[in-house]
């Protein structure tokens, strides 16, 4: 039997964290490690308990979401160990804090009031660090923030992508699977892979989060 996911919890709600707490242990593919109140606390927790991924709230005292996302993720880099997934939990659907977490390094954000399986399955998706969490989410916020900023320059790094690199960069950043591109590009799904693998190497991007957030932030879709 393979490993559990090991799933930490940073939210100041206790009741909200006894749900996702009794949620998360109910899975046997899954253990809950560990839970905070406030981001200071979590940055304790996460270094305390090695989760595999954090479900992280935005909004709370001491230390609001993005700072703590930003120290959890600069401690695992100083100490040379593997970094956590850090999935960021929001009220609101289109939330600005939402996308600077994503810019400090969290691997994509949810609704606190998924469904309960939606959240498993993003745990587990993220876990595997082969798809974006709410994709067409991500990429509405980006719409939505960055409307008034003009087209930018195109990255030097960015120069570096052969052409078919650059059009499955494009696909991947409108937030198509690995199976989906190679429909549309007539390739196999190993060979998506291996492609996308080399443009986050080329662009020095961790995962296809930070992808998108590439794209947009350099205003690559349009």
């Amino acid at each position: 039997m393979s490993t559990p996911i090991r799933v930490g919890l940073v939210d100041d709600q206790a009741l909200f964290r006894a749900g996702i707490r009794m949620l998360v242990s109910s899975q046997p593919d899954l253990e809950f490690v560990g839970e905070a109140g406030n981001g200071v606390e979590g940055i304790a927790m996460a270094a305390e308990h090695r989760p595999d991924v954090i479900l992280m709230d935005i909004r709370m005292p001491v230390m609001d979401g993005i700072e703590s996302t930003r120290a959890i993720l600069a401690a695992a880099e100083a100490r040379g160990g593997k970094a956590p997934r850090i999935v960021v939990l929001t009220t609101f659907d289109l939330d600005e804090a939402a996308t600077r977490a994503i810019r400090g390094g969290a691997s994509g954000f949810l609704l606190k009031d998924a469904d309960p399986e939606f959240l498993l399955s993003a745990i587990r998706t993220v876990h595997s660090g082969t798809a974006v969490i709410a994709a067409a989410a991500t990429r509405e916020l980006f719409e939505h923030f960055d409307s008034q900023q003009g087209a930018g320059t195109e990255p030097e790094a960015f120069t570096h992508l052969t052409s078919r690199e650059r059009e499955i960069f494009l696909l991947a950043a409108r937030g198509l699977s690995n199976a989906e591109i190679a429909g549309n590009e007539f390739l196999s799904e190993a060979t998506v892979k291996t492609h996308i693998s080399r443009v986050l190497g080329k662009l020095g991007l961790r995962d296809r989060v930070q992808l998108v957030v590439y794209a947009y932030e350099n205003r690559l879709t349009d």
